[in-house]
């Protein structure tokens, strides 16, 4: 469900280019100064064109909903490794807005309080989302030795370049 979701602009992209190339052709087959076989050149072009676009856009779509997939399961295996870890979900904050590097990378400050008397560590599950909640990215940050009844912060990163205006949400965190 989330792989379908996360490639849903993408898709909209291809739909729109072929709108723009069935249009471009409309417009070049309704130029006065031009021959029917120029015309007809010129749209097989437009064609060819627009159908290069959607070839390119489908495949970034497919890289895209791959990526995430690969996130998606390597989040599963790293929390797979703490069967007996409590849910600890409602001690992990995320702090501040979530902001790209450099890279295009996303990250956001995350702050785990441990209200137990001794120290313990935690995994925490950061999801990435669109402004309409599709999952875009999600990784696994570890925040380790936090002092009983102290707070220890550590920094999520998305795993790859991401665009718009990104959200960031706990999704699952585990004390142990």
């Amino acid at each position: 469900m989330h792989q379908r979701n996360g490639i849903r602009g993408p898709v909209r992209l291809i739909l729109a280019v072929a709108v723009v190339a069935a249009l471009a052709a409309q417009l070049t087959a309704c130029s006065d100064d031009s021959s029917p076989s120029d015309t007809a050149s010129k749209a097989a072009s437009a064609a060819s064109k627009a159908a290069s676009a959607v070839s390119q856009a489908a495949s970034a779509a497919t890289e895209a909903g791959d990526a995430l997939a690969s996130a998606t399961a390597e989040a599963g295996k790293k929390f797979d490794e703490f069967k007996n870890g409590a849910d600890a979900k409602g001690e992990v904050k995320l702090g501040g807005d979530a902001s790209p590097d450099s890279d295009g990378r996303v990250s956001v400050k995350v702050t785990a309080t441990n209200p137990t008397s001794s120290a313990k560590s935690y995994v925490v599950q950061v999801d990435f989302r669109d402004q309409s909640g599709n999952l875009l990215d999600t990784t696994v940050v570890t925040v380790d030795d936090v002092a009983g009844g102290a707070s220890k912060d550590a920094t999520a990163r998305s795993n790859r370049s991401l665009t718009g205006d990104v959200k960031t949400a706990v999704a699952r965190a585990v004390r142990h």
